[in-house]
């Protein structure tokens, strides 16, 4: 339908707050009605009975919300008709209102409730909606986030329907972003979800970054896309979070989350790096979502209407973006979704998670470092008696505590074979000298850095070095807590 011939939209007819009251002590009535019936058949049957909670309108694509908690979805018989949902509640009230509380009430019992309004106040943009986008965006959606911009200039395809959350056969030829946006709106209306059928290009920047998103999820598998997208998340001071390969994978216990500089074995990993070096100047500093597996499977080639192998650029319709296809599992796409949405909720929540870093040492190397923490004993205290940590703990203090790195110098630059040359310079040594060699009182220190600490004491860098000082009580602090000691 065009602009001109788009009707207006008409007003809403919201609730009396009276009649609100009345409403909302039926539905308690109602639920606990189907709770006491025992089964979840019986609960859903006494929903079903809840008179509507809102009020509907019909409205174009365009519509505005006036700041109110609004969600759009596409009507069944038409993608470019859409209706719109509004709610009574501020969406600073949400968590308040008995049916949403609900809802989410194991995400309050493990967040916390300030932590969870946090979830749900925030503002995620979700850029690429295919089997990484729409899984991430999907379980942000289930987790309460409260507005979610969604972004895809593709339409859902039925070859794609191996992958994406969402998706069936009546959705095919549907944007990606409207599909989503019709499917989200039974599973938390509350939800204020704005869709727009666009590619991420200099031009639009302005109209999918604006607004201050409190995080950006690039599932973009578009080499320039994705570049042009992560430099202007750096440029602008926003948080960003970008999927790399999930094609032609299949372990799903080899996906990591870590710095773009220490991801691996991914060519789209390597080729962003390079691009974000050379271009903007950029060295890291962006998490991703990669797999530690090597690619399984090769573009396959592209063959013409005729049959024959032809040139895929041929028949690209936008400029760039692939047209050969690789391979994919759909599971792996799917996890490297729900590994996006759950970094993210975390983070929006306040809840400190330490993934897996990423250290490419093997049993080796952890029991040298432990046979040099021994002969150090040795020759400074005349015994190792007081070691009290065996080569597993070693790997434990090293990898998860000091990510293999000096405790000095956390900062990322030896990967892969480099980080086995760089372990030849390292050590663990006593942080309280008055301590004994546990798993919460090492350190991991170069050989000239351990000499040094074994010269001074902890006033002197808790006068002299407050900020490592800090860091690093508040690291064997955590040893404490993981280890229970």
């Amino acid at each position: 339908m065009s602009k001109s011939q788009t009707p207006p939209c008409t007003s809403p007819a919201l609730f009396k707050p009276e009649q609100g009251m009345e409403e909302r002590a039926k539905c308690l009535a109602l639920i606990g009605a189907g709770a006491l019936l025992g089964s979840i058949t019986a609960t859903v049957a006494v929903l079903k009975l809840l008179p509507p909670r809102i009020a509907t309108v019909q409205c174009s694509n365009g519509a505005k919300s006036n700041g109110e908690a609004v969600l759009s979805a596409p009507a069944a018989e038409s993608n470019s008709s859409l209706k719109e949902e509004i709610y009574e509640i501020d969406p600073a009230d949400l968590l308040k209102d008995e049916i949403v509380s609900e809802q989410l009430t194991r995400n309050i019992q493990f967040f916390g409730f300030d932590a969870q309004q946090k979830v749900t106040t925030s503002y995620v943009v979700v850029i690429g909606l295919g089997g990484v986008g729409s899984h991430a965006a999907s379980m942000l959606l289930r987790s309460g986030v409260g507005r979610l911009l969604l972004v895809d200039f593709d339409q859902v395809s039925l070859s794609s329907l191996n992958r994406h959350a969402v998706a069936t056969r009546i959705d095919v030829g549907t944007p990606k972003a409207l599909c989503l946006k019709k499917h989200f709106s039974s599973i938390y209306p509350e939800c204020h979800i704005d869709a727009k059928v666009l590619l991420y290009d200099a031009s639009s920047e302005e109209e999918i970054l604006s607004g201050d998103p409190d995080f950006v999820l690039d599932c973009i598998d578009n080499i320039d896309t994705k570049v042009a997208l992560l430099a202007a998340c750096v440029r602008r001071g926003l948080k960003v979070l970008s999927a790399t390969g999930a094609g032609a994978r299949a372990d799903p216990t080899r996906i990591r989350v870590a710095d773009l500089r220490e991801s691996t074995n991914d060519p789209l990993s390597r080729a962003v790096r390079q691009r974000l070096r050379r271009d903007h100047g950029i060295e890291g500093g962006i998490p991703v979502v990669f797999s530690l597996e090597k690619p399984k499977a090769k573009l396959l080639p592209f063959k013409g209407p005729n049959g024959d192998e032809e040139n895929p650029s041929d028949y690209q319709v936008v400029p760039g973006f692939r047209v050969r296809i690789i391979p994919v599992l759909g599971t792996i796409p799917a996890i490297f979704g729900q590994i996006m949405a759950s970094y993210v909720v975390t983070r929006l929540a306040e809840l400190q998670v330490h993934m897996e870093p990423i250290v490419n040492l093997d049993m080796d190397h952890y029991r040298v470092l432990h046979q040099r923490l021994i002969e150090h004993e040795e020759l400074i205290y005349g015994t190792s008696i007081q070691v009290q940590v065996d080569v597993e703990e070693v790997m434990y203090v090293a990898k998860e505590l000091w990510r293999g790195r000096s405790a000095r110098d956390q900062t990322i630059k030896e990967v892969g074979r480099g980080m086995w040359r760089s372990v030849n310079e390292l050590m663990l040594v006593r942080w309280d000298k008055s301590k004994p060699a546990s798993a919460s009182n090492l350190i991991l220190l170069k050989f000239t850095e351990a000499d040094e600490h074994e010269s001074t004491t902890l006033e002197d860098l808790k006068e002299h070095e407050p900020e490592f000082f800090t860091r690093v009580t508040s690291t064997l602090k955590r040893a404490e807590l993981d280890l229970a000691l």
